[in-house]
């Protein structure tokens, strides 16, 4: 059954941070042809996490309406790397890294998207082959002026920090690429508006109809503060253990929780606006809480995995070992982490530093369980964890790092 526009609409609508321009993809939509969908990624870590996979998301919906996808890999632009939201100059990656990294990409998307309906390109490709000459008349194509709009460029030279030439290459190139595939519509971050745009503008520049840009928001990591990131240990891999990945997701807060389901799960809007209902009218979140790290969890693992992960995590948590109502506290920090026996007197679980010694040398002190024998412990930021000390003291605590 051919889906109506107005239905292609509200289901790309959900979760999107902005449209530039409706009315232009609504006119695509209306060609009756398989729209090109570009999403790029630059492989500069091995491993994708689930906030990469809001923008896969968002690429299998165009799927589901009879989309093509073209999942990008920025092999070239990895080597420059994406100056957006840096205070400096990023370190290039050698080549050898970016293909590695590139390699895992290729075995991790299609967890996700339909293999059938997925064309995946290098930027390479044609990247490598365009002569010197070719380069500057791209160049031509753009000015200073233009490029110092963008909020992290124009802080750097307000700022005096260097801005390297090569920098200002990487949004032409990106939108280069969508001349080169001659994308309908391209995806990407809020962050990456500006490089989106330029993309549209070049389009036009040769000729072609531009694209219709979809930005999609950033998903906060665990804390539920700063952007999901591997660096900052506030993150969810997608090829992380189930059990891991299950733990994880029932750490988040009940009201984190509605926003990852927002733009990871799969499930209708309107069943999950049905779930908020139902916990205003006083169901318990953590029922939907299980629900969506089951569906977190098979997606990636498969349905017995989830099974498993969902029965180690009720014996470990639920079987009248710790209570389902404990207080909450976020602390935050300048250094690397926390001290633990700072963070138990600061979570209000020991009156003092002294005591939290001695209640870690009495063996009364537990993480997610498990006892802790060294008082000398610094634990990194990231995730909620459950702390408990004696038989009846339990806070579910997350560490963040203040901005620098």
């Amino acid at each position: 059954m051919t889906t109506s526009i107005a239905d292609s609409m509200a289901l790309i609508r959900r979760g999107t941070a902005e449209i530039i321009r409706e009315d232009d993809l609504e006119k695509k939509l209306g060609e009756g042809r398989p729209l090109r969908i570009k999403a790029g990624f630059d492989p500069t870590a091995p491993d994708l996490h689930l906030g990469h996979t809001v923008l896969l998301n968002k690429l299998r919906q165009f799927q589901e309406l009879g989309h093509h996808a073209l999942f990008l890999i920025g092999d070239f632009t990895g080597m420059i790397g994406d100056p957006t939201g840096k205070s400096a100059t990023r370190k290039p990656l050698s080549r050898e890294e970016v293909l590695e990294n590139a390699a895992t990409y290729q075995t991790q998307i299609f967890r996700i998207l339909d293999p059938a309906k997925t064309e995946v390109v290098f930027n390479s490709t044609w990247m490598n082959s365009l002569t010197p000459a070719e380069l500057i008349q791209l160049a031509a194509k753009h000015t200073v002026a233009r490029m110092l709009e963008r909020d992290d460029f124009d802080k750097r030279y307000k700022g005096g920090q260097p801005i390297a030439i090569h920098e200002f290459l990487y949004p032409l190139i990106q939108g280069y690429d969508s001349v080169v595939l001659r994308a309908d519509v391209e995806l990407g971050g809020t962050d990456q508006k500006f490089n989106l745009l330029v993309g549209r503008q070049l389009q036009e520049t040769y000729g072609q109809k531009p694209q219709v840009v979809l930005t999609m928001p950033i998903l906060e990591g665990l804390d539920g503060v700063q952007k999901m990131s591997k660096s900052l240990g506030n993150y969810i891999g997608i090829n992380e253990p189930a059990d891991e990945v299950f733990g994880k997701i029932m750490s988040i807060s009940d009201t984190l929780m509605w926003r990852y389901m927002e733009l990871l799960s799969f499930h209708p809007w309107t069943e999950i606006t049905g779930w908020q209902a139902a916990c205003q009218a006083g169901d318990n979140p953590r029922t939907y809480k299980v629900r969506f790290a089951m569906e977190i969890v098979a997606r990636f693992h498969g349905q017995a995995a989830a099974a498993t992960a969902l029965e180690r995590f009720e014996a470990r948590f639920s079987q009248g070992l710790m209570p389902t109502d404990m207080p909450e506290h976020t602390l935050t920090t300048a250094e690397a982490g926390y001290a633990i026996v700072a963070l138990l007197r600061d979570a209000g679980l020991t009156a003092s530093t002294s005591e939290s010694i001695r209640m870690i040398q009495q063996g009364g002190v537990k993480i997610d369980g498990e006892k802790i024998s060294d008082p000398k412990l610094v634990l990194p930021c990231g995730a909620a964890r459950v702390f408990q000390v004696g038989k009846r003291k339990f806070a579910r605590v997350t560490l963040t790092t203040s901005p620098a």
